[in-house]
């Protein structure tokens, strides 16, 4: 088997508890022989630790090094690196949201289709078995009428104290200033006149992972209907409308004293339902779930709950982010779509701001 030298940008948390692990677990897919933080500290910390050879503050330094790849899971923005990465010949992993607006996507997807490399993004929850499991079942129902996701998302910090995350504060004012500011000039692209309302929708880039998973699963919605956030800016709730009439409900609600993860994607048609039930992302050996109930031919009914197999989102997609380097097979997480979702959280911020749906 092809082992691809993949170097990891950004030292923080989910490096720390998913993918470095990962990749070394993987070891007959990969080798890290680099790290890349722009804090010293929290760069020679993970290298030290995770045993890989060299690190490095700099993108430049890592690109100049004798790898194939890169994996972007640094603070946003990550455009400048990714095309960075392509442009010096490399394949490229982006956790997501991939960007903040269409502009930067299409100078990923540019830079990508110049260097002929994969560009993926980082959606694990579309690999994950059970993921794979209910998508067969939705496809094999006749008309979906309602489709909801309802995301109770508690502080990172109350998940993150069940691992061993190390964090440096070593940057410079000036450095953390300068990431603000290309982050304001990505939403301004976004947004354009309507930037500054924008400026305190910032919830609704936390749909990405409901966003996408919907996607893959029942396709692009056609309209925006209406945005609403709550809460003190701290919930959202959308109502996307689909080509054939169906209605989608989003909900995210952060409440960030309580333990308890809920992130569930459930799909209705008049005779069956599917439901996900998913794991935080920082937790590891966790399953989803699913839960298929519906009538058979004969008109009884039935529940079924399927064994799930033992394998996380976040292997199964570096796995697959290998087959797409070694293999030349598309990603079935492609940055090319990764745009859609990119498109749908800045209409779902205009419905809100305009109070008006957006057709799309």
């Amino acid at each position: 088997m092809s082992l691809v030298r993949i170097g990891v940008v950004g030292c923080g948390a989910i490096a720390q508890v998913q993918h470095l692990p990962n990749l070394l677990e993987l070891d007959d897919e990969f080798e890290v022989p680099v790290v890349c933080d722009v804090s010293p500290g929290q760069a020679e910390y993970v290298a030290r630790r995770f045993k890989v050879p060299k690190y490095v503050t700099d993108i430049r330094d890592m690109l100049a090094a004798d790898i194939d790849a890169v994996l972007l899971c640094h603070t946003d923005p990550k455009t400048e690196a990714a095309v960075q990465a392509f442009e010096a010949g490399k394949h490229v992993f982006i956790e997501k949201p991939i960007c903040s607006s269409l502009q930067e996507a299409d100078a990923m997807i540019d830079a990508a289709r110049k260097s002929g490399k994969v560009g993926q993004a980082g959606y694990m929850k579309v690999y994950e078995p059970a993921f794979e499991m209910a998508k067969r079942e939705v496809d094999a129902m006749d008309d979906i009428r309602f489709v909801q996701t309802n995301h109770l998302h508690p502080s990172n910090e109350l998940h993150l104290s069940h691992f061993k995350v190390k964090k440096f504060n070593d940057l410079p004012p000036s450095m953390m200033e300068e990431r603000r500011e290309a982050s304001r000039a990505a939403r301004r692209d976004a947004f354009g006149d309507l930037f500054e309302a924008a400026e305190s929708c910032g919830i609704a880039y936390g749909l990405i992972h409901d966003l996408y998973s919907l996607r893959t699963m029942i396709g692009v919605p056609s309209t925006v209907v209406s945005t609403e956030i709550w809460n003190d800016r701290r919930a959202i709730t959308t109502i996307l409308e689909y080509p054939n009439g169906a209605r989608c409900v989003v909900s995210r609600v952060d409440l960030n004293k309580l333990w308890d993860f809920k992130q569930t994607l459930e799909v209705y048609s008049e005779d069956k339902r599917v439901i996900l039930s998913y794991p935080t992302g920082f937790s590891r050996r966790v399953l989803t779930t699913l839960v298929v109930q519906g009538i058979d031919g004969d008109g009884n009914s039935f529940y079924k709950e399927p064994a799930i197999p033992w394998e996380s989102g976040f292997t199964r997609e570096l796995r697959h982010f290998h087959k797409c380097i070694t293999e030349g097979i598309p990603s079935r997480s492609s940055i090319v779509d990764a745009r859609h979702d990119t498109a749908l959280i800045i209409d779902i911020t205009k419905a809100y701001i305009t109070g008006a749906p957006v057709s799309r």
